[in-house]
């Protein structure tokens, strides 16, 4: 099974593009995932990548920006490339099945590039949530 849970900060605003031929939406992310603490320590943070496709995509890049705190759910994607030198280089992204925009709405949304305050009842519209997973875990 190839499934990834994460929660942490955008370390960038969201770069949205269109795929030339179907004009799917495909947005990347960053994001900065906390290590877990070692004696009590800080022992920094993982930064990884991540790709949304389609209307999520669209609403990550209307409403997201760089520090705001989401929680993915995806499969982790592996792949090659030859870079200027011919030499392999090995990636490694995640692919978000769903993305949920966690923390106040109103500290780090943004619209069209410039900073928005959103109401405090403003619920963005979600196609996602991980509400499912409420329930204790069977192992």
């Amino acid at each position: 099974m190839n499934s990834v849970i994460l929660i942490g900060r955008l370390t960038r605003d969201p770069e949205l593009s269109y795929t030339p031929n179907t004009q799917t939406a495909a947005c990347r992310i960053t994001l900065a995932v906390d290590k877990p603490r070692k004696n009590g320590e800080d022992v920094g943070a993982d930064f990884i990548r991540i790709t949304v496709w389609g209307a999520q995509a669209e609403n990550c890049n209307k409403y997201l920006s760089k520090g705001r705190q989401v929680a993915i759910h995806g499969r982790i994607n592996t792949g090659s490339y030859k870079n200027r030198d011919g030499q392999t280089v090995y990636t490694t992204d995640v692919v978000a099945d769903k993305v949920e925009f966690l923390g106040t709405h109103g500290e780090n949304s943004r619209s069209n590039g410039r900073n928005t305050e959103v109401g405090s009842n403003y619920q963005p519209e979600r196609e996602t949530g991980f509400s499912q997973f409420n329930e204790p875990m069977p192992f």
